[in-house]
């Protein structure tokens, strides 16, 4: 089904959500129609999505559009069962879903058990559910949108959950960049920096390019923890590490947009202050591994952010010069140290993905860790 077809069947003036590759035609023509404002909103997280679409709903009495992926279903369970709910405020919402990991579907292992459980989670929290899929009928989905008008006028919720190739949309959304730093280099330079140190990276390609520069390099992938799933929580992994480990220096290579999803995380390290932590923000402004939307991290002052969470250092860099002496500082320092490294929205066409699983690298890391008290 057309992208263009499926928004407007829809019948709504307000769309908010998290970006998925997924819903990647979907995005795309909302970014290429309405782009980002009062229409259209791109969030931090689910959650912030669904309170957005509430608030939106108070002002206007309309039903708003929330969009994620499934993985971010944990995200608006707070919301669903304490502020939608119609027991508690009773507010209309029609959720779009991307379905990763389906079952019979393949995918990677991070999405196989969200797949499973993806309609029967929606179904617990009392959403009525539609399955679109590439053979789904226009008519078929005006259908069930009818059927679903009564239970959004009790101020319930309903959800269009998208199967794999069921959106198409001819016109990509072309990102905008942060920086001309490319991330690989980057990433490698950080890894040059590291030495033998233990690496957490965030999720998305930034793990997938260090897989792939560890292997070119003839490294061992023991010292590397790859957050292949969990967006936005890989700068609290590196902090439960540090902390176990005071005298293993940890460098965590975050995101933007995973900073953005859970930036209370920042506010805990700068607080926790563990000498041996360098926490590396890599903002390239973009969702750039699920589609490249844009997110706010380019109008941010990350630096002024860190230095108000407590980091004793923090410093930006616009090129890999810039870049060096910051690595090299947060080296020399011993204390907790942020650096924002910018850099564009782009990755090799041929980027492949890790070789061995999640928990074969969780056993080597520790392994090593427990090798090197």
């Amino acid at each position: 089904m057309r992208a263009e077809t499926f928004t407007k069947l829809l019948n709504s003036e307000f769309f908010t959500g998290v970006p998925d590759s997924q819903l990647s035609p979907f995005c795309s023509y909302l970014m290429n129609t309405c782009g980002v404002g009062g229409r259209h909103i791109i969030a931090a997280n689910e959650g912030n999505a669904a309170a957005l679409a509430a608030g939106y709903h108070l002002a206007t009495g309309k039903t708003p559009v929330v969009y994620l992926q499934n993985s971010g279903i944990g995200n608006i369970v707070n919301p669903l069962a304490s502020l939608l709910n119609e027991k508690v405020y009773g507010i209309p919402c029609i959720f779009v879903v991307g379905w990763r990991g389906e079952p019979g579907v393949h995918d990677e292992l991070q999405h196989v058990y969200q797949g499973e459980v993806t309609l029967r989670l929606l179904e617990d929290m009392q959403v009525s559910c539609f399955v679109v899929r590439g053979d789904t009928t226009p008519g078929q989905l005006a259908a069930k949108l009818e059927e679903f008008k009564p239970l959004l006028q009790r101020g319930k919720q309903v959800a269009f959950v998208i199967a794999k190739g069921a959106l198409e949309y001819s016109e990509k959304f072309r990102p905008g960049d942060a920086g001309s730093m490319l991330r690989e280099e980057l990433i490698r330079r950080v890894t040059a920096a590291s030495e033998e140190d233990i690496v957490i990276s965030t999720t998305g390609k930034t793990s997938r390019e260090l897989f792939e520069l560890r292997k070119a390099a003839g490294q061992p992938h023991k010292y590397d923890f790859l957050t292949v799933g969990s967006m936005g929580h890989s700068s609290s992994i590196a902090l439960g590490l540090a902390l176990q480990k005071p005298s293993r220096r940890v460098w965590c290579i975050d995101g933007d947009g995973a900073a953005l999803m859970h930036m209370g995380a920042m506010a805990l390290i700068g607080q926790s202050a563990p000498r041996n932590l360098i926490h590396i923000l890599i903002n390239n402004a973009a969702h750039e591994s699920v589609g490249g939307l844009p997110t706010v991290a380019g109008g941010m002052d990350w630096v002024k952010i860190a230095e108000g969470c407590g980091y004793p250092f923090a410093a930006s860099a616009s090129d890999y010069e810039e870049l060096e002496r910051a690595l090299k500082a947060a080296r020399e320092r011993g204390t907790l140290c942020f650096i924002e490294a910018k850099c564009a929205a782009e990755a090799r066409a041929d980027l492949g993905r890790p070789t061995s699983t999640p928990k074969d690298n969780k056993e080597e890391l520790m392994a090593y860790l427990a090798s090197r008290p």
